[in-house]
């Protein structure tokens, strides 16, 4: 009985530093390298990868353009994997119910023609 105590004890701690490991990583912090990461991860409405092209839905206040979100590529075994992460907040009052387009080539990416590319941003629904 002690033994699987101690078994569900290690489990439970192995499985607590696997999630501080990803909500540092969304917070801020690139596991890889330990470096702070610019801004917050930005939710998206869509997504869509097609034509050698990243285009996403974004929230908008009436004042977001592509430069206030910084797409951040890493590798990882299964392809490329792109997190936006929005470095300047928008301030603006016109709230804009579909938000807004903001789309990179694979080239402003640094990736490969016919890359297989994964999105790590949550989703969050359109303002009804």
């Amino acid at each position: 009985m002690k033994r699987i105590a101690t078994l569900a004890a290690a489990a439970a701690l192995t499985a607590s530093l696997a999630g501080c490991s990803a909500v540092q990583q969304l917070a801020g912090r690139s596991q890889a390298s330990g470096e702070a990461l610019p801004g917050q991860v930005e939710p998206v409405h869509a997504a869509a990868i097609a034509r050698d092209e990243a285009v996403f839905w974004v929230t908008s206040n009436g004042c977001t353009a592509k430069e206030d979100i910084r797409p951040i590529v890493r590798a990882s075994s299964d392809g490329p994997i792109i997190t936006l992460r929005r470095i300047k907040e928008d301030r603006c009052r016109e709230t804009l119910p579909e938000g807004t387009e903001v789309r990179w080539s694979f080239e402003e990416l640094g990736l490969a023609p016919g890359s297989r590319l994964s999105v790590e941003n949550p989703y969050q629904l359109p303002p009804a």
